[in-house]
């Protein structure tokens, strides 16, 4: 299994009804993908900001996806949301 932990860059003020909005609608463009086993938000309890996890089959499932065109679109739907850019980690997983 393939692994991405994406850390949020700071929302502007007054958007996070709209970001989770986002990724609501964005987690259903996502899931029909072929590899794509699930994404979850995540919070921080002490910072507020965000993280997502995106668990695939595979990185190259992943990589496709990100490579296709509803990626493209999520993307310029959120940028206008963020302070900064969105930091992506990769995993794999080796052990359970």
């Amino acid at each position: 299994m393939f692994i991405v932990i994406v850390q949020f860059p700071p929302l502007r003020p007054g958007k996070d009804q709209e970001f989770m909005e986002w990724f609501e609608w964005s987690n259903k463009g996502f899931a029909g993908h072929r590899g794509f086993i699930r994404r979850r938000l995540l919070k921080d309890t002490d910072t507020g900001s965000y993280a997502a996890i995106v668990e695939h089959e595979s990185r190259d499932t992943f990589m496709a996806m990100n490579a296709g065109a509803f990626h493209a679109e999520a993307g310029k739907r959120v940028t206008s949301l963020f302070d900064g850019s969105p930091l992506p980690r990769f995993y794999e997983v080796v052990g359970e």
